[in-house]
Order: structure tokens, then sequence, then C-alpha cells
């Protein structure tokens, strides 16, 4: 089991905000929490510790000598300029792990005497990768609905799913009567294994006129401009497999949105291991069927037998 370990018992903020991320499709909440954490001055003050045989399922191997992986940090740092509290998972948990950990995380918002939290996710979308990100956001409270998200730009999501602990989150945190928010930014959904800074880009900047903060961006910019020289290639050579419509202004249809992070990785690993072992490809044409993703990949899915041929 996880155990919580208290560096700062009392902070100077009477009700912090907390912002939280755990690694997700773009890396775009753990980008939006690594680089708050890093630009504003932090200082450690709890973690969750988890039991080193809890996520076990490979071995590290350097120079030809395998080794036990060190467990995944979960830290909270206090940005006292900010009067923010951020949260940063450096892994997705499942089953009853996730659990336990969503609750140990809302446990020490509370003793911070935390009013309400705020996560972040990525939106895919058939968007081009030069499109500026639209924000959307999700609330776990009706009362959270106002005017104010709509001034910032954010527009709410109408309906879907927020997979993994950054959408779960939300639900807890009501449980406990606690206020929370997601912020999702879209993203080109063919480059959902891919860092996408340009999403945690327009996160950031919607938090930065929420709570008043000035943060240097540079070196975020910088990156989104990296990979946009990497998206370009991508791009050009997904476009005969994936329609991107450039006038997209809404989220892509509900089945689109229902589609876990987990099974987009578990697709595009089929892919890769029915190149060299043809029985994989019934799997993958089931899943691709299951949901409802064969139109999109149907020309790359062919051209697995056009190979052996």
């Amino acid at each position: 089991m996880s155990e919580i370990k208290i560096y700062k018992n009392t902070i100077e903020t009477v009700e912090p905000m907390m912002i939280a991320g755990w690694p997700g499709m773009g890396s775009v909440a753990s980008g939006v929490v690594n680089y708050l954490r890093r630009k504003l001055r932090t200082a450690k003050i709890a973690e969750i510790k988890l039991d080193p045989l809890q996520m076990l399922d490979s071995v590290i191997v350097e120079d030809g000598v395998a080794a036990m992986p060190s467990p995944p940090q979960n830290s909270f740092y206090y940005a006292k300029s900010a009067g923010l509290i951020i949260f940063e998972g450096e892994a997705q948990l499942a089953g009853s792990e996730g659990l336990d950990l969503l609750n140990k995380v809302l446990d020490i918002a509370q003793q911070y005497n935390t009013k309400k939290i705020c996560t972040a996710a990525a939106f895919p979308m058939p968007v081009s990768y030069k499109d500026k990100p639209q924000v959307y956001s999700a609330v776990n409270k009706k009362l959270l609905l106002s005017d104010v998200l709509l001034k910032l730009g954010v527009t709410p999501m109408e309906e879907g799913h927020i997979s993994g602990l950054n959408g779960l989150l939300l639900g807890f945190a009501r449980d406990r009567n606690m206020d929370a928010l997601c912020l999702l930014a879209t993203m080109p959904q063919y480059a959902i294994g891919l860092p996408n800074p340009k999403a945690s880009y327009a996160i950031i900047e919607v938090l930065q006129r929420m709570l008043g903060l000035k943060i240097d961006l540079q070196e975020l910019e910088d990156f989104v401009r990296e990979m946009e020289d990497k998206m370009s290639g991508v791009e050009d050579k997904v476009k005969d497999v994936l329609t991107i419509d450039k006038e997209a202004s809404a989220p892509v249809q509900a089945t689109d949105k229902k589609i876990p992070a987990y099974i987009m990785e578990k697709i595009e690993k089929l892919f890769a291991e029915a190149k060299t072992d043809k029985a994989k490809a019934i799997i993958l044409k089931n899943e691709l069927d299951r949901w409802d993703l064969y139109k999109a990949y149907e020309d790359k899915f062919l051209d697995l037998f056009k190979d052996s041929q």
C-alpha cells in the first residue's frame, strides 16, 4: 500500500488552489504541472510513497544487466508567490491502486485546506498541428459553470469521457464536497503518443489569466517550435490515412471521446506487432471494429498485407 509523507505541516496560504496532473495523451497534463512546478519556485511539502512492488511489469536493462525499476513519484509542491499547491504524478495507476492514490491526494489536499482542484488533459480532435488549441472545461458542480471561464475563452465540454486519474479526480473530489475542474486542450488525434507542448501552453495561458499569474513561457515556446518541426513530418505521413478537418470547431463525436488513451496505445502496439506476426492482425481488426476506428485506419491496416505480398 502507499504511504503519505508530510514534510511541511502548514503553509502560508489559507485556502490554496491545487493544480494536479498525471501523464496522459500528448503529455499535456504532465507538461502543465511540470512546467509550473519548475517556473514558480516551488518547495516540496509532501509526497505519496508507493509500494515498490505495486506497479512492477518489467525490469530495466543497462549494459546487459537487469535491475528493478524505482516506483513512480507522486509529489506535492508549494508555490508561495502564487498561493498554489502543485501535485505531479509520474504514472497513471489503474484499479484499486489508482483509487487509493486518488484518495490520498485528496487527503493531503484537505490537510492543507484546499477548496478547489484543477486538472488538465488532452482533447484529441481531427485537427492539424498548425491549428491553435482550443481549451474546454469540465466541472464537478454546476455552480462552477460561470461566465468567468467563457471570458477566458474556455468552452464547456458538452459530453464525453475524460479517461485516467486526471478525469477521475473530479468525481472523487465531488464526493468530498470539493470543487474541481479539468481544462482540456485540443490536439491532433493522430499524435496522441507524442508530447504536445502547444496544448500544455494553451492551458497554462488560461491558468495565468484565471489566477493572475505571470510565468516565463519562453522555454515552452521553444519546445513548441521544436515539436512543430517534428509534427510536420508526422502529419505528412498520416494525412492520407486520417482526414484532418481544417475547420473543426467542435469536439469529435462521442464515440471518439470514449476511446481511452490506453486503447489507442494498444492499437499502435498491435500495428507494430502485426508487421511481423500476421496473427496479430486479427486481434487488431477486432479492436478497431470494437471502437469504430477501422475506417480511420483502413489504409494502414491493408498496408500490413501489401508488405507481406
